[in-house]
């Protein structure tokens, strides 16, 4: 029997529900050389979690190349500051591989954005906002379906901060966290409802 969700829920729901993060272990990957590792640890993975962090544009014309890549295992969450260490060939690999199935929100857009910062062949990727569908479930923003899978309450205050930083924010390491972490742990709890 499957668990009955919410279809959808209101601001002023969310707004009752206490605010989460991340409270794990974040691996922030900025040096080429720790890539490979990284890497490694993730394709041991059946399923990841999947996102990507851009620096907001203001003005008209401006565009930037993505600046965060976040990965996550059940276990930690792994920052891939692109603009540091460089959207590189065992990155690349990890995205087209098959046998890891990357699990995101809104993840067209994000795939698309992450040409800017070079050609790649991704593979094997579930959208939650397609997946939820199947279980009654509307909305599709990752805040609301957090609330409605969940409970809780996901502060979006770091999502327009600038992400090419020198040096990121506690805060926004913890945002950028819960986004990829968030993704893999809505899936799981949706297989989960079907088996009950």
């Amino acid at each position: 029997m499957e668990a009955v969700w919410k279809a959808s829920i209101t601001k002023e729901e969310m707004e009752g529900l206490p605010l989460y993060a991340f409270p794990g272990e974040v691996i922030v990957v900025e040096e080429p050389a720790a890539v490979e590792a990284a890497v490694e640890e993730l394709s041991r993975c059946g399923h990841i979690g999947f996102d990507t962090e851009t620096r907001p544009a203001f003005r008209k014309g401006e565009s930037y190349k993505v600046g965060l890549l976040q990965l996550a295992t059940d276990e930690r969450v792994f920052l891939f500051r692109l603009n540091k260490c460089g959207f590189c060939e065992p990155i690349r690999r990890l995205l087209g591989n098959e046998r890891v199935v990357k699990i995101g929100v809104g993840v067209r857009d994000d795939l698309m954005n992450l040409r800017k910062n070079g050609a790649y062949k991704p593979a094997a990727f579930i959208d939650v906002q397609d997946y939820a569908v199947q279980f009654g479930i509307e909305d599709k923003s990752f805040s609301k379906l957090m609330a409605i899978i969940f409970g809780v309450r996901i502060s979006k205050r770091q999502r327009v901060t600038n992400w090419d930083a020198p040096q990121l924010s506690e805060a926004q390491i913890r945002y950028a966290a819960t986004d990829a972490w968030g993704a893999l742990k809505m899936y799981r709890r949706l297989e989960e409802s079907r088996k009950k």
